[in-house]
């Protein structure tokens, strides 16, 4: 910006942002984005500069990804689900090398994702340390949806009061399947979580576990396993990041390239007639 301190910004964000999606989308180091991008501007014929690794290296960390997920046009269902990633680096490296020593254990991180059930995009994309537990990082998770929520789903993982309080608190219904040995609550007057969630222990003896899960959409949450599954597979299971705030932005540049995958056409399935 004119008047800044410091030498002016050559790239825009735009220009940082590509060599991230390329370096996702065909798992290249950040030094071979850089030559896969100038082999394509020379093939084009087209006078552009392509950034060198070390800027995209130090601007990714001030980067907001967007995650280009579908407009709702309605109150959305989302279901949550956290996986771990494991952080491969020089350290990593070195375990490989010579075995597990004193003071270099293996890192990871959890990554936190709420999917849309509808759509199937992912509207929630969080990355924390793995100290970090799921359960009372679910509000966090909720904060980062901008539409409305009627509906949100997980598994036994986020059966607590802090997830029903976080739940109730954006006016949607919890769909959590409770824990085989809950109990209801014996209070006189419980506070709307417990009660919430006492209504749920009573549908269950009276319907059975599995026709509520069927009847409540809580086995819709699949839909987010099944996130975690796409996530692994397409863009990897580890972060090469170093530094934590770009692990963040390289946790959310691999969700919008997965939410873009989804936007071109996603497979259906269809139950085929035996006989």
């Amino acid at each position: 910006m004119p008047g800044a301190r410091g030498r002016p910004q050559l790239y825009a964000d735009t220009a940082i942002e590509c060599p991230l999606f390329v370096k996702a989308v065909f798992h290249l180091s950040l030094r071979s984005t850089q030559g896969f991008l100038e082999s394509l501007v020379q093939l084009m014929g087209v006078d552009l500069p392509v950034p060198d690794y070390t800027a995209v290296c130090k601007r990714q960390r001030d980067l907001r990804i967007q995650l280009g997920s579908t407009p709702a046009g309605q109150p959305r269902h989302v279901v949550i689900d956290t996986t771990g990633l494991k952080v491969f680096g020089a350290g990593e490296w070195y375990v490989r090398k010579h075995g597990m020593c004193r003071g270099r254990r293996r890192v990871w991180r959890k990554l936190h994702l709420g999917v849309d059930e509808k759509t199937k995009d992912i509207v929630a994309v969080d990355l924390t340390t793995s100290g970090v537990h799921d359960s009372p990082h679910m509000s966090e998770v909720l904060e980062l949806v901008g539409d409305d929520v009627c509906q949100v789903s997980g598994d036994r993982a986020y059966d607590t009061g802090a997830c029903y309080r976080a739940i109730l608190g954006r006016g949607a219904i919890p769909t959590i399947p409770p824990r085989r040995n809950a109990r209801l609550s014996t209070a006189k007057d419980p506070p709307p979580f417990r009660a919430e969630r006492d209504a749920v222990i009573q549908r269950i003896k009276v319907e059975g576990r599995y026709p509520w899960r069927t009847s409540s959409g809580a086995t819709r949450q699949s839909l987010a396993e099944n996130a975690v599954y796409r996530f692994k597979a397409l863009v990897g299971v580890k972060l090469t990041a170093r530094i934590f705030e770009n692990q963040q932005v390289e946790a959310h540049v691999k969700c919008r390239v997965l939410n873009r995958m989804s936007s071109l056409g996603l497979p259906i399935s269809e139950r085929v007639p035996q006989g």
